[in-house]
Parts: C-alpha cells; structure tokens; sequence
C-alpha cells in the first residue's frame, strides 16, 4: 500500500521495493486465510521512561517488558502529536497533524470535543472492511454520537467507557458508555476496572472471527486516582505520583490479563498486540520516576519528551523474541501497516508507511524522507526530525532550534545558528506540511 503514501511526504526504495510489497501483499492474501486478530493498546499520558524495557528503574513493568521480550522495541517510536485527540486523530488516520483534521483538543459542551469530519477514513473502517469486527474500548475524544466524529460512524462496531476527554478524568463516574447508551455506575466503581473487564470480553466473544481491539485505557491520565496505591505507598513520593505509580502498575497489569486470555483462548499466534501511548507525561513525574527518560520536554511540547513515545508488538511466530527497530516510526504509521498485513485497501493518501517489513523482517522499509509535528496548544509549535536532525520552532514568529539527536538525544545544545542549510530545508519543510 506504499503508493498510497503521501509522494510529498515518503518516498519509496524504488520500483523493486514497491514490486517487492506487492508480493508480499498477494503473499499473504493467499496463504493466510485467517487474518490476524489486531490489539492496539495505548495508555493515555505513559512516558518513555515509565517502562523497564526503557530503562525505567522505578516501576515494576513486566508484562509490557515480556512483549518487548517476546516481540520488538521500537527504540525510536512517535507519538502522532503530543496531546490527546490529535494523537488518537493520527493513530486512527494515518495522517500527521499537518494534515489531520483534528489539532488540538478542542472542547464542545456539554460534552465531548470537535469532531472527525464525515468522509474521514479510519483504520477501523479499513478493518471492517477486510471482514475485521472492531470495537474501541476505554477513550475514543474524536466526536459524540450525535456527530460526524462518532466511533459508531468510523469504523467501530461496538464502543464502551468515555466518549469525551473531560469526562474521562472522572474514575468514580456515574456512567459509561455502552454504544451510544448510557449505563449507569454507583459512583464508588472504579472504571478502569470496568473498561479492562470489557477489553476482555470482548476478546472472549469474537475468538472465533477476526478482530480488531483499539483499546484505549486512561490509565495513568489524570485525575490521579487509585483505590490502593500498593506497592508505591510506602515510597518517599507525593501521594500523587505514589498513585501515579500504581496506576502504570495496574495498566501493566491489564497487559497481562490481555496475554494470558490470548494463551487460553489459543489465539497467541494469532494475534498481533501493539502497545503505546498518546505522548509524553506529565511534569509531576520527572523529577522522581523520570518518567520522560531522561529526554528534554513534557506532554504539550514538541521535544523529544514530549513525542517520543513506548512501542513494542508482539506476534509469537512472526515478529521475532527480543528484536528491536532502530528506524524513527510513528502512531500515522499503523493505519498503512493494517492495510499491508491485511491485504486491505487504503482509498485515500495517508503519511504513514507499513511497519510490517521492520516487524516479520521480510524486505526493507519504504524510505522515510522525515516526520513533521504541529501542536496548537498552549501555543503553535512545529517540529521536524530530518534524519537525525530534529528543529523545533515554539510559537508562530519564533526562530528554529536545531538539535543532532545522535550525539545530543536530551536536546540540550542548539545548534541553528551554525547549520543554515539544514534550517533552510527544514523552513521549507514546515511550509508545506502545514496546510
């Protein structure tokens, strides 16, 4: 599906990779009757450095850590932006915020925020197309259900849990989703509980089809609330960040409940799990869990801490144990990377590439020329990683910094002023990539 990429945007390796992809694509068409079952799991407001198969020494991780074990680290993986809805508008449509409908989280009252416009094309319609049944559970933020941004109307057969984004900050709500349906909560129930019981019924009811599962939790997004803050209580850490612990704890811990079905439902080699999350943490969490790992910028920023973001996936039998991909990657890349190992078509442009020749090591990746970000909240930012260039420009009128993430990944020494080429390319760049 390389040659639905954007041309200004990717180039391909030339006519033997794109020949190359194709066959790859008929390939699988017909010696896999049975499409693979697709898990994207992605925590809301994670840092790098919130997980031990990066480094993080604070929180116990293994079960995010046995899928890096078990399948490949993306040691250079993006958030699509670096705030919630823009980053979920990427993940669902393969577009990176220049193009993308939906820049920033915008609010609508009484509830829910702007929405995806009608004719937008989803990974989840794309899926249901190829005869995926597909439900989003957890947090959609793209639109309620009286508008064109309903996750009933992009692709999904079955929502449950928060629609919008404001109302997801509220773990002792007194209703959730079902659908486009109210059902109501006592107010004392705990609904990240409620939302992983869901994920996995789900699971339990479509073992027998193909399925696609966005599982979109809010753990660890604000309000940072636990009923137990076990085992990091007795650590010497503000009770916000003590439950901020126990929270990535407990989404740790739905991974593995999510594995463990897989295992006794036989569905292991059957399944292709993705984790991730939205973009960087929080600055509550720097100083003592180093949550960023070690990278400059927060959540809201376009530094490395900011957008650089966990990935691991996991397909026993086809992505290899212990493997890592060095290449820079990003959430607008799962849109194409579906199309590719489902045989499904992609109708429209998108500025991802297929991951699946990094993921089953059949062939090499479509050259990527480079990524482009925009924010628009707290102020427009722009960032671009051109190789291992990265410029970031903070504010509309503000000039370009240029940092070389090979030998400065904390973005520490700007370097613009001795490099005017390389910001000229760039200026041009953000010019056209902006529209």
């Amino acid at each position: 599906m390389n040659d639905l990429t954007r041309r200004g945007f990717f180039s391909t390796v030339g006519a033997g990779a794109a020949a190359l992809s194709l066959s790859r694509l008929a390939f699988a068409a017909e010696s896999s009757p049975d499409k693979p079952n697709i898990i994207f799991i992605l925590a809301d407001d994670a840092g790098l450095g919130d997980f031990g198969c990066y480094g993080g020494r604070h929180i116990a991780t293994p079960n995010v850590d046995r899928l890096a074990a078990e399948g490949m680290l993306f040691t250079q993986a993006y958030s699509a932006n670096a705030v919630c809805a823009p980053t979920r508008c990427g993940l669902m449509t393969g577009l990176h915020p220049g193009h993308g409908a939906i820049r920033a989280n915008r609010e609508i009252q009484p509830e829910g925020q702007k929405p995806l416009p009608a004719g937008t094309f989803t990974v989840a319609q794309l899926l249901k197309n190829a005869g995926y049944t597909t439900a989003c559970i957890g947090k959609w933020g793209l639109g309620m259900f009286d508008t064109t941004g309903s996750p009933l109307k992009n692709g999904f057969d079955h929502f449950f849990g928060y629609n919008c984004q404001r109302h997801a900050h509220d773990y002792y709500t007194r209703y959730l989703y079902r659908d486009d349906q109210r059902i109501p909560l006592d107010g004392k129930t705990y609904s990240a509980d409620v939302i992983a019981q869901e994920a996995l019924a789900f699971i339990q009811q479509n073992k027998d089809r193909p399925f696609f599962l966005y599982f979109a939790t809010t753990l660890p997004h604000g309000d940072f609330v636990i009923p137990s803050a076990a085992p990091y209580d007795k650590q010497p850490w503000p009770k916000i960040v003590q439950n901020y612990a126990a929270m990535i704890a407990k989404l740790d811990a739905e991974v593995g409940q999510t594995l463990a079905l897989l295992k006794d439902l036989n569905l292991d080699q059957r399944t292709l799990v993705i984790f991730s999350s939205d973009n960087g943490p929080n600055p509550e969490f720097i100083n003592d869990l180093q949550s960023a790992g070690g990278l400059r910028g927060i959540k809201r920023t376009l530094y490395e801490g900011g957008i650089r973001a966990p990935m691991v996936a996991r397909w026993p039998g086809h992505i290899a144990p212990a493997s890592t991909c060095d290449t820079p990657v990003c959430h607008i890349d799962f849109l194409p990377t579906a199309a590719e190992l489902t045989g499904a078509s992609i109708p429209k442009p998108v500025d991802g590439i297929s991951l699946l020749p990094a993921l089953t090591t059949r062939g090499t990746l479509a050259r990527r020329d480079y990524l482009y970000f925009e924010i628009h909240e707290p102020r427009f930012q722009q960032a671009v990683r051109l190789g291992n260039w990265k410029a970031c420009r903070n504010g509309t009128k503000a000039p370009l910094e240029l940092y070389d993430l090979k030998s400065d990944p904390a973005e520490q020494h700007n370097i613009a002023d001795a490099h005017a080429d390389i910001i000229k390319q760039i200026e041009s760049i953000m010019l056209k990539e902006h529209t």
